[in-house]
């Protein structure tokens, strides 16, 4: 995700931290301060905040070692002001394992507040109630209720929190998975409503940013899902364009820059003798000519770590399991020579075309348009 850095990699699992984080501990020492003007209290305040998502990133690693189980790989886990966000390879097809995915996070706070429960009895018992009842058991009952206010919390049956995809699961092990999204989808933007209302009457304008969280989160996903069903086994190769410009690594960025004033193209391939060498978008080259001027030859800027797709790719894996290719293009390779790329641009112009076609009843009869069957 832009804006983050690794703060630290665990069972080959980079942990990052998203710049506005930064602006959410300069909040809380703000608050900390304002009460009582101490720089104690800015201090406790900020460490309250780092506590708590060291908590989160727990429970996020909940999610992730629990999909590992189920052969699928989680990306990153990257903190934000609203929680903490772990990007899977792509989400649980068996609705029973898409249960377990999400409970595990839930269940790592439950277990770390059964423990911390379990220490403050001890500690009750070795040192006696008046430790217990003071600054260090305080402490430790702090961090029991932390933990099982984020198990509450992200059990709201509505996405994107967890409680909406075990709602999702629940139904989908009885139902088609897209009916069982949308109605997962509208439970949570009821509970979006009823935050929104609780927001108003109390004016806590916390409760409206979570309800505008929760309500884009469960129109998202049911976009998702829509495009993944309406896609079906469409494969790379029925979408993706053929007729492009490309570029060779010799090229200078002066020629780059024709191209892309003379046409559409955002983002050029670099071939040399038919085979990909890298890909040249359109903000590297726009940084290569402020940094290195016009004359240079592509090959000093182009990107070289470029993850190529399949003709035989079916596209909802790729537009599900990863970012997608949003405004950037992906090559597609077929024995190792460029035959396409993919933009979603090409996606979007598919879904359109075939929408219109199905409205007058003539997709199967429309060459190149027709999905394959399994």
């Amino acid at each position: 995700m832009r804006w983050s850095w690794r703060l630290v990699t665990v069972a080959g699992i980079g942990v990052y931290v998203h710049a506005t984080y930064l602006l959410l501990l300069i909040g809380a020492g703000w608050y900390g301060y304002s009460q009582e003007k101490r720089w104690l209290d800015a201090l406790v305040a900020v460490l309250f905040v780092i506590t708590l998502f060291a908590l989160v990133v727990m429970h996020e690693f909940g999610h992730a070692l629990m999909a590992r189980r189920y052969g699928i790989s989680t990306r990153d886990i990257t903190l934000l002001p609203i929680g903490g966000v772990a990007r899977l390879e792509r989400m649980p097809e068996k609705p029973r394992q898409e249960l377990a995915v999400a409970l595990a996070g839930p269940a790592v706070n439950v277990l770390l507040a059964g423990l911390l429960f379990a220490v403050l009895g001890a500690v009750d018992k070795a040192f006696g109630e008046e430790f217990s009842l003071g600054t260090g058991g305080g402490v430790i009952t702090d961090l029991m209720l932390m933990n099982i206010m984020l198990a509450v919390f992200n059990l709201v049956p509505a996405f994107p929190m967890d409680g909406g995809r075990v709602l999702r699961a629940l139904l989908a092990i009885r139902m088609d998975y897209a009916r069982a999204t949308n109605i997962a989808a509208r439970v949570g933007q009821g509970m979006a409503g009823v935050f929104a209302i609780f927001g108003l009457f109390s004016a806590n304008p916390l409760l409206f940013l979570i309800a505008l969280f929760v309500w884009m989160g469960a129109a998202q996903e049911a976009r998702m899902v829509q495009m993944k069903s309406a896609l079906g086994r469409v494969t790379v190769a029925d979408v993706m364009m053929t007729d492009f410009r490309t570029l060779e690594p010799e090229d200078t960025l002066s020629q780059a820059t024709m191209y892309l004033l003379a046409g559409w193209q955002k983002d050029f391939p670099v071939v040399s003798d038919g085979r990909l060498e890298g890909m040249l978008p359109r903000r590297v080259l726009m940084e290569g000519l402020a940094r290195l001027g016009a004359g240079m030859p592509v090959a000093d800027v182009m990107e070289r770590d470029v993850s190529p797709l399949r003709p035989e790719d079916l596209l909802d894996g790729v537009l599900l399991s990863s970012d997608g290719p949003h405004a950037r293009s992906i090559p597609v390779v077929k024995d190792g020579r460029l035959v396409g790329l993919l933009t979603a641009e090409n996606v979007r112009e598919f879904l359109m075309v075939r929408s219109a076609l199905e409205r007058r009843g003539a997709r199967a009869n429309a060459p190149g348009l027709a999905t394959r069957t399994a």
